[in-house]
């Protein structure tokens, strides 16, 4: 039998390759714990006096989010919140049921809503004109588009202060390879924990930054949580370059363990002093049909633009989202 190199009382059942060290279920989770809340406190994801929306989708790494701060941080209020896309087989009722109760366990309520509740339309439909139409867009387009326009709704009325995701240290190395291939500087800078956010938008906080999309799936077994585990139809039926990247860095990380994490940490401390990069694209005006800060020169958000695109001039957000504007 052989023993955690941690603990040294019981028996080794994970292999964590990026350190090198065998470890028992407790100390593994005790490791993924310790490291959220250490990159937490280093940026000052989460600070007192914080109220935090919570953007938990039913899956590993919501849970593994939801519990570790919610054993931490019970001083700061966090409120979860959860989207259907509308994908037919990926969102199913008993996840988001499951999710919500195990909230509630934690302390943390939950409000379910639905891209299709917010636009008029879910994912699916979306798409679905899209091809009609003969357009090029992805599924992810108009997913991720819909998902931050519905997060920035619900923070800026329930008046919180940071938006924290559960993207894990492969998303966010994914999203800064994909960005470095697109020779989008401010892109890059953006990803940075103490990148400046928009005026008048909510801080967007991301604690599992530094942890392997492994991890939190291993975490979430050790401790019996009950996440969807059924991936996205479009990822297979159209792949994007994210998946591209994704696959490449998958092979990297496992000839190289650890590759991932010093990348990342690379990029931190190069970017420290050039986060001014991104101020210069800051939202400085607001959708004329929603009322959603945009960029410079837009008259429309990327949403409202992209479902113009597809006949849908007069979404149901955008009546609620004027009405908030105005208080």
């Amino acid at each position: 039998m052989v023993l955690c190199d941690v603990c040294g009382l019981r028996s080794a059942r994970v292999f964590q390759a990026h350190t090198g060290l065998r470890l028992c279920g407790e100390c593994f989770v005790e490791s993924v714990r310790s490291r959220v809340w250490g990159e937490v406190e280093k940026w000052g994801l989460i600070e007192p006096g914080d109220s935090v929306l919570l953007a938990v989708s039913g899956g590993k790494d919501s849970y593994v989010m939801l519990e570790s701060l919610a054993l931490r941080y019970k001083v700061s209020r966090l409120i979860g919140l959860s989207i259907i896309e509308g994908i037919p087989g990926y969102n199913r009722e008993d996840d988001v049921r499951a999710l919500v109760e195990f909230a509630r366990s934690c302390g943390v309520d939950v409000i379910v809503t639905s891209v299709k509740d917010y636009t008029g339309l879910s994912v699916y439909e979306m798409v679905r004109e899209a091809r009609f139409k003969g357009l090029v867009e992805s599924a992810c387009t108009f997913c991720g588009l819909s998902r931050r326009h519905i997060m920035d709704y619900y923070a800026r009325m329930l008046g919180v202060s940071k938006i924290a995701t559960a993207h894990n240290l492969d998303d966010e190395v994914q999203t800064l390879v994909i960005n470095i291939l697109r020779g989008d500087i401010v892109g890059v800078t953006k990803i940075h924990p103490l990148a400046p956010h928009p005026k008048g938008g909510v801080r967007r906080v991301k604690p599992l930054r530094k942890i392997y999309e492994w991890e939190t799936a291993t975490y979430a077994m050790l401790r019996g949580f009950k996440f969807q585990e059924t991936e996205c139809m479009f990822i297979e039926e159209n792949p994007t370059l994210r998946a591209k990247v994704r696959v490449a860095l998958y092979e990297l990380e496992r000839d190289h363990p650890g590759l991932l994490l010093r990348f990342l940490e690379y990029f931190d401390e190069i970017l420290r002093g050039n986060l001014r990069l991104s101020e210069s694209m800051e939202p400085t005006t607001t959708c004329s049909r929603c009322g959603a800060l945009t960029t410079r020169g837009r008259t429309l958000c990327k949403l409202c633009e992209l479902l113009e695109k597809i006949d849908l001039k007069e979404p149901s957000y955008a009546r609620l989202r004027l009405n908030l504007s105005i208080k």
